[in-house]
């Protein structure tokens, strides 16, 4: 390779003019192809076995996840400009193409179960919008003595009412989302009207992303452009490196858009990622072309290229390779963002490598080099010595001592934060807590009984188990203790319709509200129901052979300590079920989200675990020595331990972006032990002395290493100005980790290396 690079030095423009036309087709794609995924179920493995049978689960009683609209009135729902509102939307809502009619549930199309004089009747609250007192008084005390809809689909305050639109996976577009949107604002007067939803959140993380990227591209540029200017103090060097990055990001998401792959929520952070990571590749071979310099006032041009890629194209291709080692690792998460994310931001790596390795020489050789390296300077500045380097790299041997108890504290107090760790996968908590997606949220699940759903699936043995009293009775039971929790604000299934039933049948006496007592009875009710009503609602509670049942769950919030709340409940119920012969199980969105986040635990703890393997391997074989591929692990696996610890004790999750963090740091991590290492077997052999190679090391790479944490650290930290809480924690985690790095190498590395005799024999020493 070396050879190779070499060549390509010879044909400078050559190399400008490929790179460029390789750039502009990758723009075109990007241009005609990239599309943005929200859509949680896109995001997951299908042939997972939970996320088959919820599949089928839904097939079966026809789970969808809703759009739901709150309509409020402070001086209450009960007049008819209100009622006229919820009429009106919810037609317009029946005749959209995305909607089928019989999905949307409102108080003008929920069914009322009464008893009359003939046995069980099925009606509509109003059909036509009542204008008297007396009408509008016989509205209110309907709705009031239905449970299934009084505190469900009218507030107990009753001054809000839901119209809920439930939506097939495939149908939900931005246009369509839009039109929603629009149909409500065009509805809010004396009525505020509140849109929520899993698709609404979908949709408006799609319109906001799009936006945050292109707040976040040009805010990591223009921080790093400073940085990098007051590193480097070259204008040219600092374009040309940050030309070099933005080539890299455009190709990666040009390959994407090639290959058809869509930009996730997570994938809105690998421009920052990229052009964070990639300056330090120009800034390790700016780097050494200054010092050479300062040591060989006199050497032409091509001398100084020759020697910067003569030393530094073996590191720097080292790292390169086992940052996108980190990334790689982690294509063992099955989770397809997560996948997806390290596969592409490895070849971003890759390319940014590549580049820096032949547009910095070819850029060098046209337009000379950097303004400190022009002969009328050189002559001036001689050799010179820094003199903090080398103070630094003398305390660090004198005080070794000290600085190995202080880190075995500070990982002690991160093992204990381990322990707090928790992982979410909450679509509502990539916002702000006062954005108006999450205010809605919490308006809708204050006076309801939540936005988010959680569908249990019960399987009898045989053909109308769910007529047996003694099973809905438990159905009920569980219901009841499930409710008590205090996430959860309802629930409902087939025993709700036959409590309503028992009821109105005993002219609404409340000592009715139970389950019947006999098989019999209850098989009356459903036949009476099935003639009266609409039984494609019964359908969504129990299968047409009353074999298996549906029970939804209303929570207060999506995340997974709420889920996992409510199935620890349920599960409390599944011995006494199965002594019933009923098996338990899982179904819809709010279950598969749970599912989602602990693929993404087991993808990081995979993941984590093979990154540092590989990069233990690789290191062993850069260095021909299994020690050191153990030394230049420590400081990044200390890393990965302080950073989890700190999440455990600040209470961050681990998510779709924040599970990144810890490869991630592997990945960027090892880059400062590579260089480190590298230049400090480059010293021994000249000096055979270990305190001058400590300094000499600490002089030239601890410099460099200094350089590259402050870009690749105000870079990432540019990710506090983003608009999603997941994204700010990760900049600022990950700068956290550069910073451990940055410091593990320069302190515990030097340490190993000094102690152990690496490259120094002891006879030497003596």
């Amino acid at each position: 390779m070396q050879r190779t690079l070499k060549r390509f030095s010879k044909y400078p423009w050559l190399v400008f003019v490929v790179v460029i036309t390789i750039t502009f087709i990758f723009l075109m794609s990007i241009k005609k192809n990239s599309r943005m995924e929200t859509d949680l179920n896109k995001y997951m493995p299908q042939k997972h076995p939970a996320f088959v049978y919820s599949n089928k689960a839904e097939k079966w009683f026809d789970i969808k996840d809703a759009i739901i609209i709150a309509v409020e009135n402070d001086k209450g729902i009960y007049n008819y400009h209100t009622l006229k509102v919820v009429k009106d939307i919810t037609k317009k809502l029946e005749k959209m193409k995305e909607i089928e009619k019989g999905d949307v549930t409102s108080l003008y199309t929920a069914d009322n179960i009464i008893g009359t004089e003939d046995g069980l009747d099925v009606k509509a609250f109003y059909k036509r919008v009542p204008k008297t007192p007396e009408k509008l008084d016989a509205l209110r005390k309907n709705v009031r003595n239905n449970e299934m809809v009084f505190g469900r689909l009218v507030s107990k305050d009753e001054k809000s009412t839901l119209i809920i639109a439930r939506i097939n996976n495939d149908v939900f577009s931005q246009d369509f989302y839009k039109k929603i949107l629009d149909l409500t604002d065009s509805y809010k007067g004396p009525e505020k009207l509140y849109v929520a939803g899993q698709p609404i959140v979908e949709g408006t993380l799609a319109l906001l992303m799009p936006n945050d990227m292109k707040k976040m591209v040009p805010a990591v540029i223009a921080v790093i452009f400073i940085v990098l200017f007051l590193l480097l103090r070259s204008v040219k060097s600092t374009i040309v490196t940050l030309v070099i990055v933005l080539f890299s990001t455009i190709w990666t998401f040009g390959l994407m858009a090639l290959l058809n792959i869509p930009i996730y929520s997570v994938s809105t952070v690998i421009p920052v990622m990229l052009i964070a990571i990639g300056v330090a590749y120009g800034v390790h071979l700016y780097n050494n072309i200054d010092l050479y310099i300062k040591d060989n006032p006199l050497a032409p041009e091509d001398e100084v290229v020759r020697n910067m890629i003569d030393k530094m194209w073996k590191p720097v291709l080292m790292t390169a390779l086992t940052t996108a080692v980190g990334f790689l690792s982690l294509l063992t998460s099955q989770v397809y963002p997560i996948k997806y994310f390290g596969l592409f931001t490895a070849f971003g790596v890759i390319t940014a490598m590549f580049f820096s390795l032949t547009i910095i020489p070819a850029e060098l050789m046209i337009f000379g080099l950097p303004k400190l390296g022009r002969k009328k300077d050189r002559l001036k500045r001689g050799i010179s010595k820094n003199n903090f380097a080398y103070y630094f790299a003398d305390k660090v041997i004198k005080l070794k001592s000290i600085v190995i108890i202080s880190i075995i504290i500070v990982v002690a107090l991160s093992i204990y934060g381990l322990t707090k760790i928790w992982v979410n996968s909450s679509f509502l908590d990539k916002f702000e807590k006062d954005s108006e997606i999450v205010l809605t949220d919490r308006f809708i699940n204050q006076h309801f009984g939540g936005t988010s759903t959680l569908n249990v699936i019960l399987e009898g043995k045989e053909q109308d188990t769910f007529k047996n009293p003694e099973v809905l009775r438990l159905v009920d039971r569980m219901q009841q203790d499930v409710e008590s929790e205090k996430m959860c604000g309802g629930s409902f299934s087939l025993a709700d319709f036959l409590k309503r039933m028992n009821k109105v049948m005993h002219a609404d006496n409340d000592s009715y509200d139970i389950i019947p007592e006999s098989r019999e009875l209850i098989s009356q009710y459903l036949l009476l129901y099935e003639m009266s009503g609409n039984p494609d609602t019964l359908w969504q509670v129990v299968t047409e052979d009353y074999r298996k049942a549906n029970v939804t769950l209303q929570l207060k919030s999506d995340d997974s300590k709420t889920l996992e709340s409510a199935i620890s409940v349920v599960d409390n119920y599944r011995p006494l079920f199965k002594k019933l012969g009923v098996s338990v199980n899982y179904a819809g969105s709010g279950y598969k989200a749970l599912v989602f986040s602990k693929l993404i635990f087991k993808g990081q703890v995979s993941s984590l675990g093979l990154s540092l393997l590989i990069v233990i391997a690789l290191l062993a074989f850069m260095f021909k020595r299994l020690s050191l591929g153990l030394i230049g692990s420590i400081p990044i696996a200390i890393t990965a331990v302080i950073n989890f610890g700190i999440m455990g004790l600040l209470n961050i999750p681990l998510s779709t972006t924040t599970a990144l963090i810890s490869s991630i740091a592997i990945g960027i991590g090892i880059d400062y032990a590579i260089h480190f290492i590298e230049r400090y077997r480059d010293y021994a052999k000249i000096t055979g002395n270990k305190d001058l190679t400590s300094k000499l090391t600490m002089y030239h790479s601890g410099r460099a290493i200094f350089f590259n944490a402050v870009v690749v650290i105000s870079g990432f930290l540019v990710l506090l100005l983003s608009a999603f809480p997941p994204n700010r924690s990760l900049g600022l985690l990950i700068a956290l980790n550069m910073f451990t790095s940055f410091i593990g190498t320069v302190t515990v590395v030097l340490i190993l290396l000094y102690v152990r005799n690496i490259y120094f024999k002891e006879s030497k020493e003596n």
